[in-house]
């Protein structure tokens, strides 16, 4: 998937063609072959995937989008030996694999160009649309967070979300407009937003930017979903299957970033007292630095590769570790659940 921090176009303004970032780093990572089976969480555009199946490894795919179930099925008809592509969340592995039976899984985390690229959906402060942003099109919207939640509730997830310094001055804001008429459109916020926070010229990025991705993030609980899809595809692999995730900003590179370092084995304890217990390693990292970045090749045709990382590791004989999600420090923000109950 590429992304942008900026939640819009091309730097320059103008939409980008999907172009799988980090494809030859990912594949080198994954290593997909004849007979191989991999779990692609992240379908999209199926750049992934086709790099994978042209490689003759076999392929359960999954997207929350149903657009792009639809605009996949020349793929799903060409490759109908090897691709099996399902409408579910990426964190639903367990519903399509077996525990121990993948040699891989990759997740491409974010918004994809073509999401945002559409106005209809809501992604976009740069195009006036329905204030929507729901990637699987299905449950509480933008506005309905915009327009039910109390101030302190809004804060905390533009603060949280979106590191947003001016969370509350921006949500008493809202809170204040909506008093007198609800927000329905992209630009009807964005318009609230700059008013508020006017932009100054040595900002790098638009200050409805951090607002919109926080109320993204929060709508589609991507990091939860992210947290709970590490946590699957940890059982799902086999002894020596590769696990590769592709983040575009630090609060999802964070999440993968803690999970990997509880994962790769330590000891417990004080360092003051005798060595209490040791957790052994269910993955064991692939690359020296832990983390890769966008080649400058792949900069110059491609911008919205510039804040994409790269986490991979190699599954081990190991049990799974815990399945408690406080290993991964997600805030306790309102329950995306009772936003519609809200007042």
């Amino acid at each position: 998937m590429v992304t942008s921090f900026d939640g819009n176009n091309d730097v320059d303004g103008g939409p980008v063609d999907h172009i799988p970032v980090l494809l030859s780093e990912v594949i080198k990572a994954l290593e997909p072959s004849d007979g191989k089976l991999i779990f692609d969480g992240t379908f999209g555009a199926g750049g992934y995937s086709t790099a994978f199946l042209e490689r003759g490894a076999n392929v359960i795919a999954t997207d929350q989008d149903p657009d792009v179930i639809d605009n996949a099925s020349h793929l799903v008809e060409k490759y109908a030996e090897q691709l099996s592509l399902k409408h579910a969340k990426f964190s639903q592995i367990s519903d399509f694999c077996e525990d121990g039976t993948l040699d891989g899984v990759v997740l491409d985390i974010g918004v994809s160009s073509m999401q945002i690229d559409q106005a209809e959906r809501g992604f976009s402060f740069m195009q006036d649309g329905p204030l929507d942003m729901r990637m699987a099109q299905d449950g509480v919207t933008a506005a309905d967070v915009v327009n039910r939640l109390k101030l302190g509730d809004l804060a905390r997830i533009f603060g949280f979300y979106g590191e947003e310094k001016k969370a509350g001055r921006l949500a008493r804001a809202i809170v204040d407009a909506r008093a007198e008429q609800e927000f329905h459109t992209t630009g009807e916020l964005a318009k609230l937003i700059e008013k508020t926070s006017p932009r100054k010229m040595k900002d790098r990025i638009h200050p409805a930017t951090r607002v919109f991705q926080a109320l993204r993030i929060y709508v589609n609980d991507e990091l939860g979903e992210l947290a709970r899809s590490l946590l699957a595809a940890e059982k799902a692999l086999k002894p020596g299957g590769r696990l590769v995730v592709v983040t575009f900003h630090s609060l999802e590179d964070r999440i993968v970033k803690k999970f990997f370092a509880d994962r790769f084995g330590r000891i417990s304890g004080s360092r003051h007292l005798p060595q209490v217990h040791v957790v052994e390693a269910s993955f064991e990292a692939i690359g020296k630095k832990g983390v890769i970045s966008a080649r400058d090749e792949e900069l110059a045709i491609n911008p919205r590769s510039r804040s994409a990382k790269l986490r991979a590791g190699i599954r081990t004989h190991a049990p799974a570790g815990t399945s408690d999600m406080k290993v991964f420090g997600l805030p306790d923000l309102y329950p995306l659940h009772l936003v519609l109950r809200s007042s």
